[in-house]
């Protein structure tokens, strides 16, 4: 019999596990940060699947990142928002 490669999923969760102790030593609200910077890795398994050069975890980061980015750019975007409705300007909004 061959060997069963373990799935993204597999591999995402174990690693997870593997940080258990990391994640209990951690303030109770940088506990919650992280089960959502997991989850956030979770939401883009599909994605991370694809990235077959690196390691699962290494593509799990980055989809933290990109879950991170985004949610800066839609604050970013919710100020010059504000702002504009209030007539102010900040020379740094796009």
């Amino acid at each position: 019999m061959g060997r069963t490669v373990a799935t993204i999923t597999q591999h995402l969760n174990e690693t997870e596990a593997m940080l258990q102790r990391f994640r209990r030593t951690l303030r109770r609200q940088d506990q919650v940060l992280f089960d959502g910077l997991m989850a956030s890795a979770h939401a883009h398994i599909a994605a991370i699947s694809e990235a077959q050069a690196l390691l699962p975890f290494e593509v799990a980061l980055l989809a933290m990142l990109l879950e991170q980015h985004r949610q800066i750019a839609h604050l970013n975007q919710r100020v010059a928002d504000l702002e504009q409705s209030f007539g102010m300007f900040h020379p740094d909004a796009r």
